[in-house]
């Protein structure tokens, strides 16, 4: 009797634990890879708090100037069948396509607002995408580039199917943005892809909540089990193995041009330099100091403006 009712307990106790760890878990999923429905339904909403107010004003305006100019409402299916949506920006016909990546629950025209102009004054055609689960895009939750690489995949192949083979294509990211492009340069993307901008990426899913984790004193060693059982259980996809930067982009066959901000306080600088690493020939690295995170190019323009258009020159001209 004794010994049955130890076993009952044990038993009870293991599903309470697992009761736990599953509620810790959805919790986690809830935070990190869901998209509050407030920023989903706001194409533009408010520019990043963080920034002072003449940065804010400027980031409003370029924002404003972006809606107001006119574009195509364009979509494709991912290869989990959800629908993916974006705009279409068109100076001319025959011209270069830039294809834009967003960060994480961020929206395009707010993460691009300055990086698009810069494209257009180049003479760009520019696509917005709005990556899963955010803006009008379908998807349910953001899996931190381990699905989003292949989103890029798939917007590469429409661009392709488009615009024909012969039109290059530039594909550019910002943070997980950023890390989802570099992390699809290992992949079978298209000969017309010509270059890859990264704008602060991280290295992988793992590394960045860990990172995060660490600099909030957050107990990180009970987060990322958390962390994996509820992309797994409530997101579908997993962190582990997947999706590395570093290692994608050690297989890349583009060149890849690297910025980072040298006071970025989300994803450490170290992690631009640690991909660039893997593969110094074709990857070059540029950091500002003083910028934050992704306003590298609101710390200074005209040079981010310059290393853009010198890197796009050569790749475009190489092809």
């Amino acid at each position: 009797m004794k010994k049955a009712t130890a076993v009952t307990a044990a038993l009870a106790l293991s599903a309470a634990a697992a009761a736990l760890a599953l509620a810790g878990a959805h919790a986690f999923y809830r935070r990190v890879y869901t998209v509050p429905s407030g920023k989903r339904s706001r194409e533009s909403f408010s520019p990043i708090p963080a920034l002072g107010e003449e940065e804010r004003a400027q980031t409003r305006a370029l924002i404003a100037a972006l809606d107001e100019r006119p574009f195509e409402r364009v979509s494709i299916l991912s290869f989990d069948g959800l629908r993916l949506n974006g705009r279409l920006y068109h100076t001319h016909d025959g011209a270069p396509l830039a294809i834009l990546c967003h960060g994480w629950q961020g929206t395009p025209t707010r993460d691009f607002c300055g990086g698009a102009n810069a494209c257009f004054d180049m003479g760009f055609n520019v696509l917005l995408i709005e990556q899963r689960a955010h803006c009008s895009s379908e998807g349910r939750a953001t899996t931190l580039g381990v699905n989003e690489r292949l989103d890029c995949l798939a917007w590469c192949r429409y661009a392709e199917s488009r615009f024909g083979p012969d039109t290059p294509v530039l594909l550019v990211g910002i943070s997980m943005g950023a890390a989802a492009v570099l992390m699809a340069s290992e992949l079978s993307l298209p000969e017309n892809v010509r270059g890859i901008v990264a704008d602060c990426p991280f290295t992988s899913p793992e590394a960045i909540l860990r990172s995060i984790g660490e600099a909030h004193a957050a107990p990180v060693r009970l987060i990322m089990p958390l962390a994996r059982l509820g992309a797994r259980v409530f997101g579908g996809f997993s962190l582990v193995g997947q999706a590395n930067a570093a290692e994608a982009v050690r297989h890349a066959r583009v060149p890849i041009l690297l910025i980072h901000g040298e006071a970025d306080d989300l994803v450490p600088c170290a992690m631009s330099r640690e991909i660039a690493a893997a593969n110094p020939a074709l990857v070059e690295l540029h950091t500002f100091p003083g910028a934050g995170h992704g306003l590298s190019y609101l710390a200074d323009t005209q040079r981010y403006t310059r290393i853009l258009r010198a890197f796009c020159t050569r790749v475009l001209n190489e092809g």
